[in-house]
């Protein structure tokens, strides 16, 4: 899927898409409350790039639990990009936000940041090289150590495991009162717009863009997240 046509789909979904995925916030909860401790030894004052920030979910999260931290949300999706000010605005913490609408090649270089969120985005670069290029512009953005914490759909597609996995994946969502339409939808970008790789793979294409040891610290279903920390350059600050 071309990146204009990919900005389309997310600004078709921005308006109801909280209230379609609602009923399965559990897998993303769980997600959130193992990341608590796991960026607990950021600063107090952490400057925190979320990258493909969609409607503010977790810069929501984030801003509960850490309420001196300030967050830069670059999405392209102008849609989504209103509704992530609207949450800001609306939870109150919207003077901690700057929010950039494009993708991240168009975010200008700042103060590197202490940590960045990356959640279901790499996913749709399906080449291997502009998914490594992708997570080297996050690592450039970042200060020397600072930490990535990332998740995407990932499975070995041609394993018995995953003829397992998918059936059962679709069914929650269908469970979660998805569409059949729109579950249909997601069963062909599986096979045809979105980079689903084993997990080890993925963990490779981060390491490759400049992190030390990413460690997969979640797993729900076909979402997996690791952790990672920025290796090599000299901090920028």
């Amino acid at each position: 899927m071309q990146p204009d046509q990919l900005v389309s789909l997310f600004d078709q979904q921005a308006a109801g898409y909280d209230q379609q995925w609602a009923k399965t916030s559990a897998i993303r909860d769980c997600l959130y409350f193992l990341l608590e401790p796991l960026f607990a030894e950021l600063p107090a004052d952490a400057r925190v790039l979320c990258v493909g920030a969609g409607t503010g979910v977790e810069m929501a999260h984030l801003a509960r639990v850490f309420p001196r931290w300030t967050f830069t949300a670059v999405e392209p999706s102008r849609a989504m990009l209103d509704a992530c000010r609207r949450r800001a605005e609306a939870e109150g913490f919207a003077a901690r936000c700057r929010f950039h609408e494009g993708f991240l090649d168009t975010l200008p270089e700042d103060a590197p940041f202490d940590a960045a969120t990356c959640f279901l985005v790499s996913q749709f670069l399906v080449e291997r090289v502009q998914r490594t290029r992708f997570f080297a512009g996050i690592a450039e953005r970042l200060r020397a150590g600072g930490l990535l914490a990332s998740s995407d759909l990932a499975a070995d597609v041609v394993s018995p495991e995953y003829e397992v996995l998918l059936p059962a994946w679709l069914r929650m969502m269908a469970a979660a009162e998805v569409s059949p339409e729109a579950i249909e939808r997601i069963r062909i970008a599986y096979a045809r717009d979105v980079a689903v790789l084993p997990p080890g793979e993925v963990a490779s294409i981060i390491g490759a863009g400049g992190f030390d040891h990413p460690t997969l610290f979640f797993q729900g279903g076909l979402i997996h997240a690791w952790l990672s920390r920025r290796i090599g350059a000299v901090d920028r600050s």
